[in-house]
């Protein structure tokens, strides 16, 4: 399930918002083969986040480890991802414990505006593996074996707060936060954590991908205290693979078939040696971008959301595509092979699978509120017919144009259009009109 970014720098959507960050996202979207893709557990550097311009601030004070982006407060994330540190008393007053955010559920309305701000977004920075990546990481720390919320980690925006965001496989991810913080501002009533899970899903669809069965209303957490601890989330180059796979997303409560289908994701974005130990520096697929150039990625078209991942792993055939251990592994274990070569073969299983477990994925360890969730896309509904009078035509001759027209005029009279179709007890009378017409036609003539 190589979803979860393996090690923060691996794939590492580094570049600065200025630059597109369509580079560095995917390892983590593969879950624990995508963390373990892209940074190996001993290169793990730490992010450097001076969130200050340090004069005037005692470096030990203890606020710098309890910064928290609040959902409630513009201001506070602005001030955190511009890395300007403000006045102690301010700090104070926007990051205290003491002023934790009411916990409500998202705006359903507001989910929209966001995602639509979402899409364009993507047009114009090509970040969907970085995205992807972000909700993938707030999402894979989840740990069924602990019950009490937000303990049990998982999907609750905690990814927000600085303590986290410097665990080593969260590395680069502090530049998703500023691409998508001034989305937060303007729809204030979308948790953090929805806006995540909303991104990453948006992401995979707007790069080709399956639609997503999202659910959303999941609660935030309200202090750095309630981040879980570091090393949760997959390694790049582990000794042994399948077990590390196995272990990092058992505990998850996820299966083989989840683990290669998550996998999948790697199918976007490229890692980056300097921050992951991975990859090559460029390709000849990487070296123009789009976004900042560079890093090697694991398909051709890694902004493209298809099963060429595993149609390239299987083969082996180009050196500038990105063969990580916990990629191999997929058609080595005899288990995980059974799904990676389905998956070669059938994209249309694929995405099925994928879709069913990126949902899962994104559902781990949230409180929702309402608890049944928020579903912000009705069932699809066929469109309805439109009207065609020639369609209703008696016997073997098609009506008159005269008659077509008087029809028409029966149908607008009912509150009709061609644009706006009525609904089908209007047509059962239409159709009775017609046959009295009929009937009344054929009288006369004889």
């Amino acid at each position: 399930m190589q979803l979860l970014p393996l090690q923060p720098q691996s794939f590492s959507s580094s570049p600065p918002p200025s630059a597109s960050t369509a580079t560095a996202p995917m390892a983590s979207l593969t879950g624990a083969a995508a963390a373990s893709r892209l940074l190996p557990s001993a290169s793990r550097a730490r992010l450097s986040l001076s969130l200050s311009s340090s004069a005037g601030r005692s470096p030990a004070s203890p606020l710098s480890s309890l910064r928290c982006l609040r959902g409630s407060s513009p201001l506070a994330s602005r001030l955190f991802l511009s890395q300007r540190r403000p006045s102690m008393h301010l700090l104070a007053a926007q990051y205290s414990g003491a002023a934790s955010p009411k916990c409500a559920a998202s705006d359903p309305e507001q989910l929209k505006g966001a995602r639509e701000e979402i899409k364009e977004l993507l047009k114009t920075k090509f970040c969907h593996p970085l995205l992807v990546r972000l909700g993938w990481h707030d999402a894979g720390t989840y740990n069924k074996n602990i019950e009490e919320w937000p303990k049990r980690g998982g999907a609750n925006g905690s990814l927000r707060c600085e303590i986290e965001l410097k665990h080593a496989a969260n590395a680069g991810l502090v530049n998703a936060l500023k691409l998508i913080e001034p989305i937060k501002e303007k729809y204030p009533s979308v948790t953090y954590a929805d806006l995540f899970q909303l991104a990453g899903a948006t992401a995979i669809e707007e790069a080709g991908g399956p639609k997503i069965p999202m659910k959303y209303g999941r609660v935030d957490v309200s202090k750095p205290e309630e981040c879980p601890e570091e090393g949760r989330l997959p390694d790049a180059g582990p000794p042994s693979p399948a077990n590390h796979l196995r272990e990092v997303f058992y505990r998850m409560g996820l299966n083989d078939k989840e683990i290669v289908a998550l996998s999948g994701a790697h199918t976007l974005g490229r890692s980056r040696p300097e921050r992951s130990g991975w990859g090559k520096p460029e390709t000849k697929y990487t070296k123009d971008g789009p976004g900042a150039p560079g890093g090697q990625s694991w398909t051709v078209q890694w902004l493209k959301f298809d099963n060429s991942y595993f149609k390239d792993i299987k083969e082996r055939k180009d050196e500038d595509l990105l063969v990580l251990p916990t990629d191999g592994v997929l058609f080595e274990d005899p288990s995980f092979k059974v799904y990676a070569e389905k998956y070669a073969e059938d994209q249309e299983a694929f995405f099925k699978d994928y879709a069913e477990a990126h949902a899962k994925l994104s559902n781990l360890g949230a409180k929702f509120d309402p608890p049944e969730g928020i579903v912000i896309d009705g069932p699809a509904k066929a469109a309805p017919e439109k009207f065609v009078a020639a369609t209703y035509s008696s016997g073997k001759r098609e009506l008159s144009d005269a008659m077509k027209q008087k029809i028409r005029a029966e149908y607008e009279g009912f509150g009709g259009s061609p644009d706006k179709p009525l609904q089908s007890n209007y047509f059962l009378n239409i159709i009775i009109v017609i046959a009295a017409l009929a009937l009344l036609s054929s009288l006369v003539v004889n």
